[in-house]
């Protein structure tokens, strides 16, 4: 009995120091973001502030180009997840059901293409983007996030179209449809887990990204919300209560957007990892 309860003590107590560690630093996000100055700049730390204030929230909301940035962020990051579900739809389902010459040559590049460092092609992005007089645009952008998120996409519903039996799409087919038709009635409502995972693997993906944009679009304008994160720190300082406000602000969406698709995406995550 001693034995058993100890083996279910230590999985627990694993389980909470874990939660502790990777909620602490939210908390503390949001904490520093409601403390009133006095607090942020006490050399004892405050784990709780002696009063609430949204001043900060204001100060971050209402600097320069806010909204046009929040618009940019968005823009570019829906249409990357878009274009690259769309374009991972068509070669998921290839390489899931069609056997041709270089098949496992081609799923071997995707995986490269995964773990190789996007770094090291901006140089090569950059002067290709300025030799096509494409600086400062959001459309360089999309199309640089959209291939950044395309191999693990590809990856992930390949798998799960692999899982689906054939022998539901060739009855489709055998009752009337083509192979589009069998693939959107039958199929593609089967992907509903996949298209969530990896949507949201995707929307986090290019939500965050700030080194291609930093270098490509120097005018405020054409910038998104992760350059806006980093005005906030200066030479003379930082202000740490904006700065905090507005990670709380640009983690926002993120958080509810996990917190909408979670089963479902945590679950097309692992799934999608194991199958096929």
């Amino acid at each position: 009995m001693k034995r058993s309860r100890l083996g279910r003590i230590w999985p627990n107590a694993t389980a909470i120091v874990l939660f502790i560690g990777f909620v602490f630093p939210v908390y503390w996000m949001f904490n520093t973001a409601m403390k009133p100055t006095g607090d942020i700049l006490s050399e004892d730390p405050v784990w709780f502030p002696s009063s609430l204030t949204f001043e900060h929230f204001e100060t971050a909301i209402n600097a320069p180009n806010f909204w046009t940035l929040v618009r940019n962020s968005l823009t570019v990051t829906c249409l990357a997840v878009g274009l690259s579900l769309l374009v991972a739809l068509g070669a998921s389902f290839a390489i899931a059901r069609m056997r041709f010459k270089g098949r496992r040559g081609v799923i071997l590049v995707f995986m490269i293409a995964q773990m190789a460092p996007w770094e090291v092609m901006v140089i090569a992005i950059y002067m290709l983007v300025r030799d096509a007089d494409m600086l400062n645009s959001l459309i360089p952008l999309t199309l640089f996030y959209t291939v950044m998120v395309l191999p693990l996409t590809i990856l992930t519903l390949r798998n799960y179209i692999a899982a689906v039996p054939k022998e539901l799409e060739e009855s489709a087919m055998v009752d009337g449809c083509s192979r589009v038709q069998a693939f959107r009635k039958v199929i593609f409502p089967l992907l509903a887990p996949g298209l969530m995972a990896t949507s949201l693997f995707g929307f986090i993906t290019a939500w965050n990204e700030f080194p291609m944009v930093l270098i490509l679009n120097k005018e405020d304008q054409a910038q998104t919300l992760p350059v806006w994160l980093y005005s906030f720190q200066s030479n003379f300082g930082n202000d740490w209560g904006a700065t905090m406000a507005a990670a709380s602000l640009f983690a926002l969406p993120i958080l509810i957007l996990f917190l909408f698709l979670q089963r479902r995406a945590v679950g097309g995550l692992t799934s999608g990892a194991v199958k096929g």
